[in-house]
């Protein structure tokens, strides 16, 4: 799997089915003959012989080949190995046009830990959908993986469950050639709408470092897994909605989804940054008005209001939150006083259960965008450095488009 991507390094990762040493030879494609090697990494139980080896030897808007070796072994894939480092476009060109692949909610079956009955997850042919738009990276918005009755109180179960869902065949080709970022939500944080209190959350972190790419874990002197990366000149901010989370059903004292630290930081960081978009990527929906499950505004509507009221106070402009966990597909969008208009694109599920029918009232959601099917998106990015423009686009199972949106700065 190919993990982030800067210009002066990129992460390789990859899991064995034992112990083994492991490494990465890579090269510009046009430049064959120019071969570099990441150091070698022995695999073993204690990691769930897992392995990220850094290619640091790359130069920025380069194209690589690669090809991963198992005990000096060349191993012979039947997908493409390939990465792009990021262009060094700032004081010199507008930046680059990208797109980036946006999905929620992967259930892997396997029956004999499944509940009885249908098949919950299914339609596994979306990721062979989403390679073929050839995105540039894919964020993950949650739920990666649904931890089960016999995983959640164990890290032999935790690792098995991550280990089974990376390793369904119809994902392999879009790891190998598309970078990776993600959040968590419950299931894949532990039992379903679980908190802060879930005992067994540290082993949870730890699997979320080992099998995912991301640049950094946690934010500076805290756990979690909060992060941050650029993409072009697009800011993206990955928010922790568990580990700091009271429970739901709290009744007295403090409440909080993220936690005085995180909500304190995300607000300082959208204030710093100068990107023409800022993404928010975190677990559940922000905007949507309806006082049902998870919903922000149903269990945390204090702490809502005062993001959304530090948003508008600070004057920061094109915030995009992008949210999972629900089932279903849309888009919500919200202007407050200044004028200035803050979105919501919920893009669920991947190939977990769909919600066939969506009655709640959200007063906030834009015509047209409820899907209630097996669906991923795509964010493109494009345009000149003073007029960038947003397409949010969702496609269902089979790569078909389901409905198209533009959003310019200047709104």
């Amino acid at each position: 799997m190919l993990g982030y991507a800067e210009m002066r390094e990129v992460l390789l990762w990859v899991q064995t089915s034992e112990p083994a040493n492991v490494r990465f030879e890579y090269w510009v494609t046009d430049k064959p003959e120019d071969v570099f090697q990441t150091s070698t990494v022995t695999t073993d139980a204690a990691t769930a012989f897992t392995a990220k080896c850094l290619a640091d030897q790359v130069q920025p808007g380069q194209a690589y080949t690669y090809r991963l070796l198992i005990n000096d072994e060349i191993i012979n894939l039947d997908y493409a190995t390939t990465f792009n480092t990021p262009a060094l476009w700032q004081w010199r060109t507008d930046p680059p046009d990208f797109t980036m692949a946006l999905g929620s909610c992967f259930y892997a079956n396997e029956p004999v830990y499944d509940r009885p009955g249908s098949p919950y997850g299914g339609d596994y042919h979306i990721f062979t959908s989403i390679h073929e738009k050839q995105p540039d990276a894919m964020l993950w918005l949650g739920d990666n993986t649904y931890l089960r009755e016999a995983d959640w109180y164990s890290r032999t179960g935790i690792m098995h469950r991550y280990t089974h869902t990376r390793s369904v065949a119809e994902l392999q080709p879009l790891l190998a050639s598309t970078h990776h970022y993600a959040i968590w939500d419950d299931h894949d944080f532990g039992p379903n709408n679980s908190d802060r209190s879930f005992i067994h959350k540290n082993v949870t972190l730890e699997a979320f470092d080992l099998f995912w790419g991301n640049p950094t874990t946690g934010l500076p002197g805290e756990k979690g897994i909060t992060t941050f990366f650029q993409w072009a000149d697009i800011d993206f901010f990955l928010l922790d909605d568990r580990y700091f989370r009271t429970p739901n059903n709290k009744k007295v004292g403090e409440r909080t989804l993220l936690g005085e630290a995180q909500l304190e930081w995300i607000i300082d960081a959208l204030t710093n940054s100068r990107a023409p978009f800022k993404m928010v990527a975190v677990g559940g929906q922000v905007l949507n008005t309806a006082r049902r499950f998870e919903t922000y505004s149903n269990l945390f509507p204090e702490e809502r209001a005062y993001l959304l009221r530090r948003i508008e106070e600070e004057g920061i402009k094109n915030v995009i939150f992008l949210t999972g966990d629900r089932h279903h597909t849309e888009l919500s969008r919200y202007e407050n006083r200044n004028g200035d208009i803050i979105y919501d694109w919920t893009v669920s599920p991947l190939t977990s259960g769909a919600a066939s029918r969506v009655t709640e009232t959200n007063h906030l959601r834009v015509e047209g965008t409820l899907v209630t099917q097996r669906n991923f998106g795509i964010l493109k990015v494009s345009g000149p450095r003073t007029q960038r423009r947003l397409t949010m686009s969702v496609y269902d199972s089979k790569g078909e488009e389901l409905w198209t949106r533009e959003i310019e700065t200047e709104e």
